[in-house]
C-alpha cells in the first residue's frame, strides 16, 4: 500500500461517506419535520454540524477499516494452516453481532410496548447489504472472500455505530449507519484493486 494508493483510499472514502451522509440527512429531515440534529435547530449551524458530522462517521468507518485488517492479520497469523477455524468463528460472531442488536437494544429501550419485531429491522438490511457486498466481492476476487467480507460488513459495521444504537433514536441510527455502511462496501471492493496481486489478503490466503 503506497502512500498515493492510501490517500485515495482515505479521501474517497471521506467523500463518499460524507455525500451519503448528508442525503441522508436531508431525507431524515424531510421525512421527520421536527428533528434537530444534536439539538441544534438554529438554522444554517444544524447544516454544519450535519456536514461535519457526516464527515467523522467517514472517518470513524476508515478506522475501523484498518483496525479490521490488523486484526485480520493477527487472527491469520494465528490460524496459519487452519483458516477454517478463523472462517467458523467470524460466522458465529456475524450471529452474535446481529443478535446482540436485535436483542440489547430491545432490552435498553425505555418504551418496548411495540414489541421486538422493530428491533429485526435493522440487521436484516445490514445482512442483506452484506450479503450483496460479499457476493459482489467473490465474483471479483474468488469465494474465499465471502465470509471475511460478511465479517467486516456486519460485524465493523456494528461495532462502528454502537454510539448510535446507545441513543436509541432511529433518526440517529439510520444517519451514522447508511453512511457507515457505503464507506466500509467502498473500501473492501476497494481493497483488492489497490493491493499488488502477491501482497493481496484475498489472493494470498484465498481468503
Amino acid at each position: 500500500m503506497t502512500l498515493k494508493k492510501w490517500n485515495y483510499l482515505f479521501w474517497t472514502t471521506l467523500l463518499i461517506g460524507t455525500i451519503a451522509g448528508m442525503i441522508t440527512s436531508v431525507i431524515i429531515k424531510l421525512a421527520v419535520p421536527d428533528f434537530d440534529f444534536l439539538g441544534i435547530s438554529v438554522g444554517w449551524y444544524e447544516w454544519i454540524f450535519m456536514l461535519f458530522g457526516a464527515s467523522m462517521i467517514a472517518v470513524l468507518s476508515e478506522m475501523g477499516f484498518f483496525a479490521y485488517l490488523t486484526v485480520r492479520f493477527v487472527a491469520m497469523s494465528l490460524f496459519r494452516g487452519k483458516l477454517l477455524y478463523w472462517d467458523i468463528l467470524q460466522v458465529i460472531i456475524i450471529i452474535v453481532a446481529l443478535f446482540d442488536i436485535v436483542y440489547l437494544r430491545y432490552t435498553g429501550a425505555a418504551d418496548n410496548g411495540n414489541g421486538w419485531v422493530q428491533y429485526i429491522v435493522l440487521p436484516i438490511v445490514i445482512l442483506l447489504v452484506s450479503i450483496a457486498v460479499a457476493h459482489r466481492k467473490v465474483k471479483e476476487t474468488n469465494r474465499k472472500a465471502r465470509i471475511p467480507t460478511l465479517f467486516f460488513m456486519c460485524v465493523v459495521t456494528i461495532m462502528e455505530a454502537i454510539p448510535a444504537f446507545n441513543l436509541n433514536e432511529a433518526s440517529y441510527t439510520i444517519i451514522m449507519v447508511v453512511p457507515l455502511l457505503a464507506c466500509n462496501a467502498w473500501q473492501i471492493m476497494l481493497l483488492h484493486r489497490l493491493l499488488p496481486a502477491n501482497n493481496n489478503p484475498e489472493k494470498m490466503s484465498k481468503a
